[in-house]
């Protein structure tokens, strides 16, 4: 039986602990919306606790440390550990999504709305939004697992952080611009898919713009 490449390998365990950790951090969404949210999740937001905030806040901190751990344990270079960062970000949101649906049969469509994340404030949009962020991620980062596996060593620009930045700061301000509805328990204005359209336009490009050449055996 032919051995699976050495990247091959890294993609599928980094792979499988994202889906395993997707599943832990799901489940801990059931339980807090059997809590806050019995009859099933909806907008209005509801004040959680002050306790549960704390928690929520340092397991939100946690679940990025962990993901960063697993790249930098699975990876040595640099540039492949941040291309498995952003390859188990991608796949743990994905199918933390895809557990909710099998364990609470939820969200019901694509387009329904949810708390994405915490910090410094609540994010919020439809599912559909965080999956084609993720979805983004998770393919750049096995293409540049790809890329560096053919000996070519990866060299920023400043348009590629320009894009990069630019980017994460649309599709963040799409998610965090409605503070009406996060902070006074309105409910949301419509959201802003143009936004997430040109964000990820800007990733991609960001992500085509890297410079890639021939590395030299020492840097391999």
């Amino acid at each position: 039986m032919t051995a699976l490449p050495a990247p091959v390998k890294r993609l599928l365990w980094v792979f499988l602990f994202a889906v395993a950790f997707a599943f832990v951090e799901a489940a801990v969404v059931v339980y807090l919306r059997a809590l806050y949210y019995p009859e099933g999740f909806v907008f209005p937001l509801r004040i959680f606790a002050t306790d549960h905030i704390a928690v929520e806040l340092a397991r939100e901190l946690s679940t990025m440390v962990m993901i960063a751990a697993v790249a930098c344990v699975a990876a040595t270079r640099p540039w492949e550990r941040f291309a498995l960062f952003i390859y188990a970000f991608g796949i743990w949101d994905i199918f933390f999504y895809l557990w909710l649906k099998v364990a609470i049969n939820w969200p019901l469509t694509l387009i329904d709305w949810d708390i994405l994340f915490l910090i410094p404030l609540p994010w919020i949009g439809p599912v559909i939004a965080p999956i084609l962020v993720a979805l983004t991620l998770a393919i750049c980062g096995v293409l540049l697992v790809l890329r560096l596996e053919r000996g070519l060593a990866v060299h920023l620009t400043v348009l590629s952080v320009a894009l990069w930045l630019c980017g994460t700061g649309v599709i963040l301000y799409s998610f965090l611009s409605d503070t009406e509805a996060t902070l006074r328990g309105m409910m949301p204005l419509p959201y802003r898919y143009e936004l997430l359209g040109i964000g990820l336009v800007l990733y991609i490009v960001a992500f085509r713009t890297l410079k890639t050449l021939r590395a030299s055996p020492e840097t391999r």
